[in-house]
């Protein structure tokens, strides 16, 4: 029986493309399932808010109050995906609060499938930060974003043990393109007709990795 997924795509570094991720994932969701509901826990902006307001909501995780609201609206298997963009300032507080009420083991009770998309980087922060995952989140539900328009380079490999998608680097004139606030990515394949433009394949090779993470991730397994 499929289970409700919950991405959470997290970094405790700031611009590693993060929304960009969420972006791409609340999109593909979207066309694939046919609703998605996306949390915005950000400071800055332009945010995921700014991107997608018709499927986005504020979160924040900063008081007892809106810690909960957020998990009232995690913990609920209605076959609705949710997606949680994790601003850098909340990654600490959000992961010591999952660990705290145990939210892991309660959400395999109530068939809802928590699945963290780490934005690995080179620094010490991530480094931590993806070991502190590891100590929570069961192998199978921690998934490294190997961005290569972050890394440019090899991925570590302290974060190559697992599963990995990669999302490869575009042209600087494709990426203020897709940066615009008006932009969709589902938009783009609909309206553009050659299935050959580098923005076209990267589209598609991005639906088609989050196609087979969710299927692997959220199927209950015999």
């Amino acid at each position: 029986m499929p289970r409700t997924p919950v991405y959470i795509i997290c970094s405790p570094r700031p611009f590693v493309g993060k929304t960009l991720i969420a972006r791409l994932l609340s999109e593909f969701l979207l066309l694939q399932r046919g609703s998605v509901v996306a949390f915005d826990v950000n400071l800055k902006e332009p945010s995921l808010l700014d991107y997608l307001p018709r499927i986005t909501e504020t979160a924040e995780v900063d008081d007892t109050f809106g810690k909960m609201a957020l998990m009232d609206r995690l913990i609920v298997h209605d076959d609705v995906a949710k997606v949680i963009d994790l601003g850098f300032h909340a990654f600490d507080e959000f992961f010591r609060m999952t660990d705290e009420i145990g939210f892991m083991k309660e959400a395999a009770r109530r068939q809802v499938a928590p699945i963290a998309l780490f934005v690995a980087d080179t620094d010490r922060a991530s480094a931590r930060g993806y070991e502190m995952l590891q100590e929570q989140i069961p192998p199978r539900a921690l998934v490294t974003i190997d961005n290569e328009q972050v890394l440019r380079g090899e991925l570590p490999q302290a974060f190559a043990r697992g599963r990995v998608v990669k999302i490869r680097a575009l042209p600087s004139f494709l990426k203020t393109y897709i940066d615009r606030q008006s932009f969709s990515f589902t938009g783009y394949l609909r309206t553009e007709k050659d299935p050959s433009t580098e923005l076209h394949q990267w589209i598609r090779k991005n639906y088609t990795s989050f196609r087979e993470l969710e299927l692997e991730l959220t199927q209950t397994r015999a």
